[in-house]
């Protein structure tokens, strides 16, 4: 995690040049509470700094990890950031400078992460939830991780609106074919289910027969039953993080190389169709 500036939140925000206000201006498609409405109560929070598109330092030493949002990954360690990864933090900083670095935060029904962080929704000063906001401008990607998907629906229609319009990082489409597939990390992956397989530990997809799709025991139950009867043949999108499962002893038969387990139904949807 990044150190803080010392200086504060509001001098590392004078260094953040007009993008913020060039992005405020040409993707205000709808008022982001139109998406996801303000809850009752939400707990006020003063942030310290912006990490990256998807995460902030509080003041009182808390890192809070956005619900519902995967923003590009800023480069560490030497590498080269993802695209749009730069602009997603720059947009957040100008949004919470916006609300005078005071958020209303409204946490998940789990509330930390493995790297001890806290799960929340965000809000600005005015109601404005800034996940589905920075969704709607095309700088993150819609997740869910169940049990944290109170806003999931909103937070699907807030991506559709940059998606349709081709903004952020769908001005090219992130899409990549399952036979396409080349490294790890985060993927929005299409292809076709060739196989369902039923295990004790949930249910196995075969997509494209280049990458293994699992749907854990513990969301299976939340799926019907018919949806997985009549998927084989379907082509699908999903999304998540991909595995490299590859052997180093090649010649002997293994499973595919790549394998992504899906986080909640709504990572899985028929393409132009249906959703899990």
């Amino acid at each position: 995690m990044r150190k803080a500036n010392p200086s504060g939140f509001a001098v590392l925000l004078k260094k953040a040049p007009l993008v913020g206000a060039f992005f405020m201006a040409l993707f205000w498609y709808l008022p982001a509470q139109a998406f996801c409405p303000l809850p009752q109560r939400p707990q006020q929070v003063a942030v310290r700094y912006v990490v990256d598109g998807d995460t902030v330092r509080l003041v009182d030493g808390r890192s809070v990890r956005m619900i519902g949002i995967n923003a590009p990954e800023i480069g560490r360690k030497g590498q080269a950031s993802e695209p749009y990864a730069e602009a997603a933090r720059r947009r957040l900083q100008a949004l919470v400078k916006a609300s005078d670095g005071r958020l209303g935060l409204v946490p998940g029904v789990e509330k930390k992460d493995r790297y001890g962080r806290t799960l929340a929704h965000l809000y600005s000063r005015t109601g404005n939830n800034l996940e589905a906001q920075l969704l709607s401008e095309g700088l993150g990607y819609r997740i869910a991780f169940a049990p944290n998907v109170r806003l999931n629906a909103c937070q699907q229609r807030a991506e559709q609106v940059a998606r349709k319009a081709g903004a952020g990082l769908w001005k090219t489409s992130p899409v990549v074919s399952a036979r396409a597939l080349r490294q790890p990390g985060f993927a929005v992956v299409s292809g076709r289910i060739k196989a369902v397989q039923r295990h004790r530990g949930g249910i196995w997809l075969n997509l494209d027969d280049a990458v293994t799709l699992q749907v854990p025991a513990r969301l299976q139950r939340t799926v019907p039953a018919s949806f997985f009867d009549n998927l084989k043949g379907q082509r699908v999108e999903a999304r998540g993080w991909v595995r490299d499962r590859s052997r180093k002893d090649s010649g002997r038969p293994g499973p595919r190389r790549w394998f992504m387990q899906l986080t909640d139904p709504s990572m899985l949807e028929r393409v132009g169709g249906q959703k899990m």
